[in-house]
């Protein structure tokens, strides 16, 4: 699995109030999420945000709540992976269920600058500025993770395997007939 785009720096401890505020949780629907992300943060960031963007952030991003809403907020504007030193433990588990790939390097920030581009490997195991040409190692995902991004999250890889279950249900005990 892989992402590439231009770099959005952020700092360390960037929280969930921060990605998504509260106000906007119960108020617009999960698919506009994404216009408000790192509102928090920055009031001006939502427009900056690009299709494909890499966020590149600090240590320990996501801190704060267990609500899925801060992961989703960064999908749905279209960021195409988050790359930081580390997340807090909650938001790492919760961008692998809603489908958001992310990667853990430590010292990153201080080999990427705004705009630079970023691919993100996470079957390979490789991180790499391309306008600076650093790259970094990092432990691949396991096979069940990587599984879980590729469906889009862990909701819609349940449904699928669901349907599969109910398909081969279905074919079960019948010859060529189909009695």
């Amino acid at each position: 699995m892989e992402r590439s785009g231009h770099a959005r720096l952020l700092p360390d401890d960037v929280d969930t109030d921060q990605i998504i505020p509260g106000e906007y949780l119960n108020t617009i629907p999960e698919d506009q999420l994404g216009e408000h992300v790192l509102e928090g943060y920055d009031a001006d960031f939502p427009e900056r945000v690009a299709d494909g963007d890499v966020l590149v952030a600090g240590k320990n991003f996501g801190l704060g709540s267990s609500r899925e809403a801060a992961p989703i907020a960064i999908r749905n504007a279209g960021v195409a992976a988050v790359v930081a030193e580390s997340f807090a433990r909650i938001f790492y588990r919760n961008a692998i269920n809603v489908g958001l790939p992310i990667a853990v390097v430590p010292g990153i920030t201080e080999h990427v600058s705004e705009g630079d581009v970023v691919r993100v490997d996470l079957t390979e195991g490789r991180v790499e500025n391309t306008t600076t040409g650093k790259s970094f190692s990092i432990s691949p995902l396991p096979d069940d993770l990587t599984e879980i991004l590729e469906a889009g999250g862990l909701v819609p890889l349940r449904q699928r395997q669901r349907t599969a279950e109910r398909e081969a249900g279905r074919g079960a005990g019948r010859n060529e007939e189909g009695e």
